[in-house]
């Protein structure tokens, strides 16, 4: 396992502040690694300050949270090995949707995780992949996406957007975690990273993509260049 230093990234304060209205996060930023291929280390892993400005009933509350590792999962499968496994409901309400299953389309599988459904980031970023979907396609790759919501709220979002492809269901975060991409924020559980995962037609992880909060309009683009170069290798 290689190991990057994935600190609650801004994906999981913007989450947490859509969830709760009565709660606005600002984090330091964090240099990670991006296109994590080779996956390097930030600079740091000492946990850094989060300051997060309480509104209550009792009026304003400001409070300093550190975020230790515990926050983050720092662990990022390897690149040329097999992907971990995993077998989650999918929103298109026909049962589950496992890794062997995904290999044995015979496609590139574009792996996804998102923090959740109908917020800000993760409608621009499917948006994105729908946009982009022909392109997808005709590079034999299938696009699926992962989030601890549950089924229904998937299939809604799926909907409402006009998706071409699917979400899956991590309940827990079970999958993130192994994925190197749970992201857990006391007070409001476990959820998915925004983070992405190219895994080739034998179900080898080929690339991973780590630092996609910053980069969302982008990021399909950037994906579809991977793709290219890694299907040309």
């Amino acid at each position: 396992m290689k190991t990057a230093a994935v600190a609650a990234s801004s994906a999981a304060l913007a989450f947490v502040a859509s969830a709760a209205p009565c709660v606005a996060f600002s984090a330091s930023s964090l240099k990670m690694s991006t296109q994590s291929g080779e996956i390097g280390e930030a600079n740091t892993r000492r946990a850094f300050l989060t300051r997060a400005a309480i509104t209550g009933a009792a009026g304003v509350a400001s409070v300093t949270m550190p975020l230790s590792p515990a926050l983050a999962a720092e662990d990022l499968p390897s690149t040329g090995t097999r992907a971990p496994s995993f077998d989650l409901p999918n929103s298109r309400s026909d049962g589950t949707t496992s890794l062997d299953s995904l290999a044995k389309t015979g496609k590139w599988t574009v792996l996804y995780f998102y923090p959740g459904a109908f917020t800000q980031g993760c409608t621009l970023e499917a948006k994105a992949f729908q946009r982009d979907v022909e392109k997808y396609q005709a590079l034999n790759t299938q696009i699926v996406g992962v989030s601890v919501d549950p089924v229904e709220k998937n299939a809604a979002f799926c909907s409402k957007e006009g998706l071409d492809f699917y979400m899956l269901t991590d309940a827990g975060g079970i999958v993130s975690k192994k994925y190197g991409s749970a992201l857990s924020v006391p007070g409001f559980g476990t959820f998915s990273n925004r983070q992405t995962y190219l895994i080739d037609p034998r179900g080898n992880l080929r690339w991973v993509f780590t630092d996609v909060e910053s980069r969302v309009p982008r990021h399909s683009a950037e994906v579809l260049a991977k793709l290219e170069e890694l299907i040309k290798a």
